[in-house]
């Protein structure tokens, strides 16, 4: 495994690794954190401890996912690896001719028009179902409590909430945004450290709880969520959310120096950070804070969203497979591109052969990688009255080019930007990681892997460490706290580079490590609340 000095922290940071040999959840606020662990000592393993510590986050992080988002997981048990894909599919009635008579050349932001089947409560149910020891009902228990009772928000909650409102109230002026004001700033957003509490939001989790997931698809939920859906012009309809079900996959891999590096298969984006990481793989790195290194990543990065954005779609859509994607060959090839200078990408053509994220391990060995997301924080700015719900905007990754693999059509699931992360060694577990935030996760990915793998970083270190973000054509945002020489150095290869001072742009991660021993090290996000809770 990793060699690492766990007191070497070459980074500004805020705390040191974590360790325990029980139990562990790293998640972005440390009362959701807190929830899972409860979990874990009341006899639950990693999978319930993650139903738990997700379906919290909806409570306590409102600003970056909900009930009516979508998840992803990955899941170690018994030496296999799962996938779940709980994204959900577009409205079987809504179909391009309709968005486009409506004026649109792409798939609208906010309002009915981008809202996808939720997947997110049949991704607590089915992973409870299937790994869970404990009740549906005993996991969410802590969500209920936390939505019942109140809690106070979190510092980086409560600034997402403000910006969030003083967008939504200069933005939202017709009828049916007026729930979101009435659930979530019925005056104004909560200040830090402000008790919040949201009855409808904990009555809406007890059901689900109960039911297993049932009456969020087919039972009184289900029709609250489609009659307001429809009445605001949404297309979304009974049948929609009674015939959804989520997709248990074999996830995709590269081996990267040794590891493998695993990812959701399409529709999630997963694949670009694979395809990049395959690319890095042909050079040789040494120096994490060089301009070559960055120059390199950030190149290799452009190429594999250029060809992710050209061909990543539903599976059944796509006209060239993951495998042709990620041969050796290919990535030889695009590897080739990568020059002294920085270069606007382009699509290849391979020969054809707002988010929050956690994870949980326990002492069986049982490790977790989550993430369910409402995008662009509060979602579609639709929020279900008298229930907490707020609803996704997943459609607007829909192309509206009818000769694009990802073009809208009926029950059809969109290019999905929310994927968790996990990391083996010689067939056995090493740990979950992640890193949520929209079109920076894969960056954020492939920075991670590369801060562990090359620079032997610990994991609070590799989450520590300045972080950079590609944006289109040549633009590259860095933070503030990256060497100065290397802003200028990038400048001069032709990136057009930007200080940013928005912490939370970059990415949001946490990550659990596995050593030979069965100990857990974990390391959290210093970008906003995180936490690692550990037994």
């Amino acid at each position: 495994m990793f060699s690492f000095d766990a007191l070497n922290y070459p980074y500004a940071s805020r705390r040191n690794v974590v360790y325990a040999n029980r139990g562990m959840v790293a998640t972005s606020q440390p009362l959701a954190a807190q929830a899972g662990l409860r979990v874990l000592q009341a006899g639950g393993n990693a999978m319930d401890a993650a139903v738990a510590t997700a379906a919290a986050l909806t409570v306590v992080e409102p600003t970056a996912n909900g009930i009516g988002g979508d998840a992803f997981a990955l899941v170690w048990h018994k030496g296999k690896l799962h996938g779940l894909n709980a994204s959900g599919p577009a409205p079987q009635s809504l179909t391009l001719e309709k968005m486009t008579a409506l004026g649109h050349t792409e798939v609208p932001k906010y309002g009915p028009l981008p809202i996808t089947v939720p997947g997110t409560p049949a991704a607590w149910a089915a992973l409870s179902e299937r790994f869970g020891r404990l009740p549906l009902g005993t996991a969410m228990a802590g969500a209920i409590e936390l939505a019942q009772d109140g809690f106070p928000v979190s510092p980086s909650v409560a600034f997402a909430w403000q910006q969030a409102f003083k967008l939504f109230k200069q933005q939202f002026k017709d009828a049916h945004f007026q729930s979101w004001f009435d659930t979530f700033a019925p005056e104004r957003a909560p200040q830090a450290g402000e008790m919040w509490r949201s009855l409808a939001h904990a009555q809406t989790l007890q059901s689900i709880a109960e039911s297993r997931a049932d009456s969020f698809y087919r039972g009184a939920i289900a029709e609250r969520i489609c009659q307001f859906v429809q009445s605001a012009g949404g297309y979304l309809s009974p049948s929609d959310l009674a015939d959804y079900r989520v997709d248990w996959c074999d996830p995709i891999s590269v081996n990267y120096r040794g590891y493998d590096v695993w990812e959701i298969p399409p529709n999630g984006h997963g694949l670009v950070a694979l395809m990049a990481l395959n690319i890095l793989q042909g050079f040789e790195f040494t120096d994490r804070d060089s301009l070559l290194t960055h120059h390199r990543q950030i190149e290799a990065i452009k190429l594999a969203f250029a060809d992710g954005f050209a061909h990543i779609a539903e599976p059944a859509h796509m006209r060239v497979s993951v495998s042709d994607l990620l041969s050796a060959a290919y990535a030889k090839e695009r590897q080739a591109l990568i020059g002294a200078r920085a270069t606007l990408p382009l699509p290849g053509e391979p020969s054809r052969g707002g988010t929050v994220y956690l994870c949980t391990a326990d002492k069986e060995g049982n490790m977790v990688s989550f993430i369910q997301s409402n995008y662009m924080g509060f979602g579609s700015g639709m929020v279900v009255p008298g229930t907490g719900i707020s609803l996704h905007n997943r459609g607007n990754n829909f192309s509206l080019k009818a000769d694009h693999p990802n073009c809208l059509a009926p029950g059809k699931r969109p290019y999905h930007t929310i994927i968790p992360g996990f990391l083996t060694k010689n067939g056995q577990a090493v740990g979950p990681f992640g890193v949520m935030g929209g079109f920076m996760q894969p960056q954020g990915h492939v920075q991670m892997v590369m801060n562990t793998v090359d620079f032997g970083l610990n994991p609070q270190a590799a989450l520590d460490a300045p972080r950079w973000e590609w944006e289109t054509a040549n633009r590259v945002n860095i933070e503030r706290s990256m060497p100065e020489h290397l802003y200028h150095g990038l400048a001069r290869l032709g990136h057009e580079v930007s200080w940013s001072n928005n912490r939370i742009a970059f990415g949001r991660g946490q990550i659990i490590w596995r050593n030979a021993e069965g100990v857990l090290c974990g390391g959290t996000e210093p970008r906003t609340d995180g936490a690692v809770a550990a037994w």
